[in-house]
């Protein structure tokens, strides 16, 4: 059986001296793995299409097992990212947090738009690591963990001073503050910019410039909810870490902040 699937290469890795076994993220289908016959060969019709990156139209085959990739016409190669280093370790980030926390052929077509609009965004020129941050908060319900963000985990009010809690799982008021002795206080900017990335469209986060210490604050109280509580660590996040060490190969332009 023949089907017509608009995906994104995730990954691919090499099946004997040239073939390609090749992960996609599909509108339709999920998250598949199939056999790109051929495609290590630079002569190859599929040599181009199966490239990380890669935003696409791709007919496969389904049988038993894996399908195989018969033919495949690119929307976007998405070169921007594929020339700029920052680009480049960021929108690595977005697709293998979508390859670990995504399901095997289960459809999951907002995971696909969500990842569709992150990389047409960077490819765009907007904050990358202000989209990954989008999406490490939009991808956290896929690791079990759905912390408490409209109102206080502890009392359930939604006015007052906020703090983040790890014990609790969200937010706590200050009425609440007793509840965990090891809450990190927060503005209102960063209150609302937590809750902007849980809950907005994708479309709308990319126009947010932050400045470089706000993303640091928000990124580590992700971050921590990912390794400590769901034991999640990505190879990819090593990577940044490594080139925001190198300032002449790392943008490191400070951006201003959102108003109020």
């Amino acid at each position: 059986m023949l089907s017509k699937l608009e995906g994104i290469v995730l990954k691919t890795r090499a099946y004997g001296e040239t073939n390609k076994v090749v992960i996609l993220m599909t509108e339709e289908a999920g998250k598949i793995a199939v056999m790109a016959r051929g495609a290590k060969k630079p002569s190859s019709r599929l040599s181009g299409v199966t490239q990380p990156f890669t935003h696409g139209n791709f007919l496969v085959a389904k049988g038993k097992g894996m399908g195989t990739l018969q033919q495949g016409e690119a929307i976007s190669t998405m070169r921007h990212i594929q020339q700029d280093i920052e680009a480049t370790a960021y929108a690595s980030y977005v697709m293998e947090m979508v390859d670990r926390l995504v399901e095997n052929d289960r459809p999951e077509p907002g995971v696909f738009h969500m990842l569709r609009q992150a990389l047409h965004a960077i490819e765009e020129g907007y904050d990358p690591e202000a989209i990954s941050l989008f999406v490490e908060w939009k991808m956290l319900p896929f690791t079990g963990v759905q912390p408490t963000l409209s109102h206080c985990a502890g009392c359930g009010s939604v006015e007052g001073e906020f703090a983040f809690s790890f014990g609790q799982g969200g937010f706590l008021c200050h009425r609440c503050f007793h509840m965990d002795p090891y809450i990190i206080r927060l503005t209102p900017t960063q209150l609302r910019l937590i809750r902007i990335f849980y809950n907005m469209p994708i479309d709308q986060v990319g126009n947010l410039t932050l400045k470089k210490e706000t993303k640091r604050f928000i990124k580590n109280i992700v971050s921590t909810i990912y390794e400590e509580q769901s034991g999640m660590r990505f190879k990819s996040k090593s990577f940044i870490t490594q080139l925001e060490r190198t300032p002449l190969l790392f943008n490191q332009t400070e951006k201003q902040p959102p108003e109020e």
